[in-house]
């Protein structure tokens, strides 16, 4: 079990720690309601060191990343980021990532934790271009600093005017007394803020003085539990849940980061498969009464037969009712349709919805 550098912190706060992606992660503080809504409506801080950073230089770096991954990363300037997948060779998903331009032949890569040692051997299979690859996961350290008061609390932190950052935007710059560290205006929650990477000799530094500026704005620690509540509301995919090796990038309704303007890993089939229209697809429901689905439930037709699976559920603080997303028949795929969870024998109600589930 591998710790983060603020584990010792975590522990001292009391929080329920469990193993996740081989590392010892806090998972809640003081209960998932309460820290969702910190989120929803003030500012919390999620410790996400667990995640994996890739560092590709060279004048071929951006040809590589071109080949592996989906989106189109030559519209990329310098201070932007990117949201995209690593289609494997089967017609499905290696991993979701985010890449960060970071100078002119430089880019950083942002994968999930559970995948770091599989797509480092995936991009370095590709990587017959000479690319300069660094391995930076057990170096750096990764806050999400995320709420709608998370600009307001951390301006007095940093230089860097917070509020001219726009969405998948980032800067390099002064940040809790730290020189050069990655302020991001991305996050997973749907509720506004910042990813702070910083090496892990500054992140105890960096997370007292974000509680310090952030204590007359009630901010909290946050733990992983409501981390994926946050992202459910948004309807986020989660890798291992909602995408994984099986998935294609089509099916999974990533056809906006699936661009056909350049070759890349398996593109050719892909572009069938939209040609021909996928057989299934990732769905967002309600439940219609009161009921929790969950992770693995099978999805019915109103006759009983099975059309697919859960692959996210919850309640949803935010809505408080059952929300979730699965794979159904493409027939059955369309918003407003009727779908039933099987929940221990029974047959319950839910509608297919459009995302997100939560609307500010």
């Amino acid at each position: 079990m591998k710790n983060t550098a603020l584990t010792h912190i975590h522990e001292g706060l009391g929080a329920k720690m469990l193993p996740f992606a081989g590392y010892n992660m806090p998972i809640t503080y003081e209960g998932v309601n309460a820290e969702h809504e910190t989120v929803r409506n003030g500012v919390g801080v999620f410790d996400v060191s667990h995640m994996g950073e890739f560092l590709l230089t060279g004048p071929n770096s951006l040809a590589l990343i071109q080949k592996v991954t989906s989106n189109d990363a030559s519209t990329l300037t310098i201070g932007r980021a990117q949201y995209s997948c690593l289609p494997n060779n089967e017609g499905g998903i290696v991993d979701d990532l985010i890449i960060y331009k970071m100078k002119e032949e430089q880019y950083l890569l942002v994968v999930n934790a559970s995948n770091i040692e599989k797509d480092w051997n995936w991009i370095s299979s590709h990587n017959d271009l000479g690319v300069e690859m660094k391995n930076l996961s057990d170096d750096y350290s990764l806050l999400a600093i995320q709420g709608p008061k998370a600009v307001e609390a951390m301006q007095a932190l940093t230089s860097v005017n917070l509020s001219e950052i726009a969405y998948y935007h980032f800067e390099v710059g002064d940040f809790a007394g730290i020189e050069h560290v990655i302020i991001s205006a991305t996050g997973y929650t749907g509720s506004g803020g910042f990813e702070i990477y910083c090496k892990n000799d500054e992140a105890e530094q960096v997370w007292n003085k974000v509680f310090e500026a952030g204590a007359a704005y009630g901010i909290k620690p946050i733990g992983l539990a409501a981390r994926d509540t946050l992202r459910l509301e948004m309807g986020f995919c989660l890798y291992g849940n909602d995408i994984n090796d099986t998935t294609s990038p089509l099916e999974a309704g990533l056809g906006w980061i699936t661009k056909f303007t350049k070759d890349f890993t398996n593109s050719e089939a892909l572009k069938k498969q939209k040609e021909a229209g996928v057989t299934r697809k990732l769905i967002a429901f309600e439940m219609q009464e009161r009921a929790v689905p969950r992770h693995d439930y099978e999805i019915v037709d109103a006759s009983g037969e099975v059309i697919g699976i859960v692959t996210s559920g919850t309640m949803s603080p935010s809505m408080n009712k059952g929300i979730g997303l699965g794979y159904v028949t493409a027939a059955n795929s369309a918003v407003d349709s009727d779908v039933f969870i099987r929940i221990r024998k029974n047959d319950v109600p839910a509608k297919v919805v459009k995302l997100p589930f939560y609307k500010k």
